[in-house]
């Protein structure tokens, strides 16, 4: 049984964590649709009370973690015990470090977030739709279906590492969803994505993630 199914009296409360992005309410509308109780935030206060907790993101990472220090949000969102989502350049601030404006991160995930390499036939940045191919099973992705196309918006991309969960290709290979206990990233937008995007935020509003 889902954990909305064994808390069908109220629907799932998420927080969005407004780091500035372009994206917040694109996100929020698609929450909505799926029946989520969803706020705009960046008070601990109401991030504590959430199931969920979704860490959108359109812009520079530098400008985003200067946000999330200035609402003190940086150790917070680091602790939290409740699922994570990343997604865009929010998935990418999971990250240890960001070559964009040489920036430090929230170092939940290893690594480090380079810029994408142009090549022949290759533009950067990476704005429209590739496909998505499954590296290892996972909660979030179990019900998705393989090679669907996603809708992407970005100059840095993280490196396939043992928490990636599934990768796109654009001159080279890269993570587009990656997961670590209870955090999950979706370099993609699934707001934008149609019922690819529409199932991995109900399989995260729905399932246990773990």
């Amino acid at each position: 049984m889902s954990e909305a199914d064994s808390n069908a009296a109220r629907p799932v409360r998420v927080a969005l964590i407004d780091s500035g992005g372009a994206n917040t309410g694109s996100v929020k509308f698609a929450l909505d649709r799926l029946g989520a109780n969803s706020v705009i935030t960046v008070d601990p206060a109401v991030i504590e009370e959430a199931d969920r907790v979704i860490l959108p993101g359109v812009g520079a990472a530098r400008h985003a973690m200067a946000r999330l220090g200035d609402a003190g949000l940086v150790e917070f969102v680091r602790n939290l015990t409740v699922p994570l989502l990343g997604i865009c350049l929010g998935m990418q601030l999971l990250y240890e470090f960001s070559d964009e404006g040489e920036t430090q991160c929230l170092g939940i995930l290893p690594g480090r977030v380079e810029r994408m390499q142009p090549a022949e036939h290759v533009r950067i940045p990476q704005m429209g739709w590739n496909k998505v191919d499954r590296l290892r099973r996972d909660t979030l992705t179990v019900a998705l279906r393989d090679g669907a196309p996603a809708y992407f918006v970005h100059s840095y991309a993280a490196p396939v590492t043992e928490d990636t969960i599934s990768t796109f290709t654009h001159g080279g290979t890269y993570t587009a969803i990656v997961g670590r206990g209870t955090v999950r990233g979706a370099q993609f937008h699934p707001e934008r994505s149609g019922s690819f995007g529409q199932q991995l935020l109900r399989t995260f509003l729905e399932e246990k993630i773990s």
